[in-house]
This record gives C-alpha cells, sequence and structure tokens, in this order.
C-alpha cells in the first residue's frame, strides 16, 4: 500500500463542541461532543487505526511494527518514538491556561517526550482570541498569587484570531485556546499538560479539575512572549515536524504533485474540500477531515481536486 487511509481516535473532554461530528464526520466514543480527533498518532492514548489495505482493522501503530521503521523514514531515526501527533480540535469553551515542558524535564518525570506545537486555525468565532505568553515578565511568586485570586488571565496576553492564522508554541510558554476556535495541531508525540489555571470548572466526576502548578512553574517562561517569525516557504518548521499548506480551487490550480523520498513519510490532513489522492496503484477519494499516512519511499502522489490540506514531514537534523 503506497497510501494508507487512517481513522481518528476521538476524545470527549468538557470543553469541547458538536462541529467535528457535524461537519467532519467524526465519531465520539461516548456523549455528545468531540473536542478533539487524533488523526494521526501511535499515542497509546489514542493511536490511529487504519481503514484500507491489507492493514485494514490494525492501528498504524501495529501497522509500523509489522513493517519496520524504514515506513517513517530516516529522518526518524534520530526519535525513539514515533515523532508527532496531528490534532483536530474543537474548542466550543477555553481551554485550561497551560504549558508543555521539553524533552528532558518530561523524559525524566512523565516518560514521555516533551510538547512543541503548533496550530493552524481552521475558523473562528466573532471576537474569538487565545493566550500566547505573557504580557510581561513575571515572578513565580505573581504568578502563584493570581491563580489563588484567580486573575491570572490579566498577565497573559490575549491575541485575536481568524482563519489561517498560524501560532508556533515551544515548549515552556504558556498558552490556551479560546472558545469558539477550530484548530488543527501538529505538536510532539506527547501528552503531558500542565494546568496552572482552569477557571475554576469542575470535572465529570463533580470536582475541580487538578492543576500541576509547581511542575508548571518549573518549566514556564515568565518573560513576554515574540511571535515566531514567519517559516516561509513553510507553515511550520522545526526539528520535529515540517508543516506545508496545499490549497487547491478544482480549475487552473486543480492538482499538486509530491514526491515522498527514502528521508520522511507524509501525512495529508484534508481540512475542507473533495477530491482524490494516488499513489502507486492506489486511488483514493477524500473529503473534508480525512487523513491519510504515506509511508517513506512511496514515490510521487497527486492531489486532485479542490481542498485546504496540511502536509506534515520530518526534515532533516538541524
Amino acid at each position: 500500500m503506497s497510501i494508507l487511509k487512517l481513522k481518528p481516535s476521538c476524545k470527549n473532554y468538557l470543553w469541547g463542541g458538536k462541529r467535528l461530528m457535524e461537519e467532519y464526520g467524526k465519531e465520539g466514543t461516548s456523549g455528545d461532543v468531540v473536542a478533539e480527533s487524533w488523526e494521526l498518532s501511535c499515542h497509546p492514548e489514542g493511536p490511529s487505526g487504519i481503514e484500507n489495505g491489507a492493514y485494514a482493522g490494525k492501528t498504524l501503530r501495529e501497522y509500523i511494527a509489522a513493517e519496520g521503521k524504514k515506513v517513517l523514514g530516516k529522518n526518524c531515526c534520530r526519535f525513539a518514538d514515533f515523532p508527532i501527533l496531528i490534532k483536530l480540535i474543537d474548542a466550543r469553551e477555553p481551554l485550561s491556561i497551560q504549558v508543555h515542558p521539553d524533552n528532558a524535564y518530561a523524559w525524566n518525570h512523565e516518560g514521555q517526550y516533551g510538547k512543541t506545537e503548533m496550530w493552524y486555525i481552521i475558523d473562528a468565532g466573532e471576537n474569538a482570541f487565545l493566550y500566547y505568553g505573557f504580557k510581561t515578565e513575571i515572578t513565580k511568586e505573581e504568578i502563584r498569587r493570581r491563580i489563588a485570586d484567580n486573575t491570572l488571565p490579566e498577565v497573559l496576553n490575549s491575541v485575536p484570531v481568524e482563519k489561517g492564522d498560524v501560532f508556533f508554541i515551544e515548549s515552556g510558554m504558556v498558552h490556551a485556546i479560546g472558545k469558539n476556535i477550530l484548530l488543527a495541531e501538529i505538536q510532539q508525540n506527547s501528552d503531558v499538560t500542565y494546568r496552572l489555571y482552569d477557571y475554576g470548572r469542575v470535572g465529570k466526576d463533580g470536582h475541580p479539575r487538578p492543576l500541576h502548578i509547581e511542575k508548571a512553574l518549573a518549566v514556564v517562561r515568565r518573560v513576554p512572549a515574540k511571535r515566531s517569525q514567519s517559516a516561509y516557504p513553510h507553515v511550520a518548521d522545526c526539528d520535529y515536524f515540517t508543516v506545508d499548506r496545499v490549497n487547491l480551487n478544482g480549475t487552473e490550480r486543480g492538482m499538486m504533485k509530491g514526491t515522498v523520498t527514502e528521508k520522511t513519510f507524509v501525512s495529508v490532513l484534508f481540512l475542507d474540500g473533495s477530491g482524490m489522492i494516488s499513489s502507486g496503484k492506489d486511488n483514493l477519494t477524500f473529503k473534508k477531515g480525512d487523513s491519510f499516512f504515506l509511508p517513506a519511499g512511496s514515490g510521487d502522489y497527486w492531489i486532485e481536486g479542490h481542498c485546504d490540506a496540511l502536509i506534515t514531514t520530518i526534515r532533516d537534523d538541524a
């Protein structure tokens, strides 16, 4: 197989909405919301499944175990495990104010990678915003005080968002997705999140969700955030992932061609549109929300139709 169509693992966190079900056809495991769909995942908390070919019904991790790590490409040899996790996120309500550790801290304390990530805004409601770092330099003591007296948001950098915006979030940066935002997230393969503040919300058990204040303070950058410079010609580019955007209108820009080399696999996530993706003998139709994995060394591939898509690869080690 040159193209694997993936089935996501869906999460029904309390802040999620219904757009991923109603507009993207994602299926929740329980409840009436889908907060996140893990579209490309080998994480044990939510592995992607495979829908087509000889490995239909298996997980992506099982496919890699059977075929060998050659399907990931030479650029992935530097990683101990599958390097990335790709999600769609529907935030009907704001997410907690949080921070992620770097690799060293996360391996020592959690046994996982740390988390550097990027957000691509698919859609945003009127007056939608997110938190992106602190406004000014701040002490640990002031952070603790503001958590206690419920004023932490006052010192965070609030950024209005609209469709097409991109945010690169390195480990250590305090951040939070605001309400009425639909986005794609490409991140390191980690589920480590330290909550600093959660607006006093309670979980399904009726109790406040736990905070991780001391761990968060050990890793948070307490200086003002600077919006990352453009990664042109890429949407985002770092040691963990490179992301490119493809936009086809079905007419004069109705097709794109790429090549999957021996260096890296290719992930294609369709944010909108419909058409066909082809490689070798495989010709698969796609629609909004579909996710595909092309193994390293697959050769040429084509996307035809009209679409907005994100293509993720792993580049050479810097």
